[in-house]
């Protein structure tokens, strides 16, 4: 779904923090959004978390920074991290070049997907197509 000049795809789901997550299986793939990382601009640095780590829905993870921001990523399920994108070490605009492929974050094992994802929205989601509207109107 294109909302602005941004591409949401449809078979992702999103939370308000710019993220983005593809299921597969009880293996979820987190990412940033491409208008996340636009409103980010060029990432610098990543900070990777390793592999084992148990997260929480909401709870920050891992850390990221660009030119103008410093944040930290909060994990879109609950669960434990069974791949981290290394990748983001060494070439960390990946998330800027190909956030919804190359530049990915982590891979969780979920260990409640099917509530979590309640939290989560769709690009076709009239309350998230507001929520991003909304965000453009303060960013842009």
């Amino acid at each position: 779904m294109q909302i602005s000049e941004f591409e949401f795809p449809d078979e992702l789901y999103y939370d308000k923090e710019h993220g983005w997550v593809r299921v597969d299986g009880d293996v979820v793939t987190q990412g940033m959004t491409a208008y996340g990382q636009h409103i980010a601009g060029e990432i610098i640095y990543v900070e990777v978390p390793r592999e084992g780590r148990a997260v929480e829905q909401g709870k920050p993870f891992m850390s990221m920074e660009s030119g103008k921001w410093v944040g930290r990523i909060k994990a879109a399920v609950s669960g434990e991290i069974v791949e981290a994108n290394e990748d983001l070490e060494m070439d960390s605009t990946l998330i800027n070049e190909s956030p919804y492929d190359e530049g990915w974050l982590v891979k969780i094992e979920a260990s409640n997907l099917e509530d979590d994802l309640k939290a989560l929205m769709r690009a076709s989601d009239p309350e998230y197509q507001a929520f991003i509207k909304s965000e453009m109107a303060k960013y842009d």
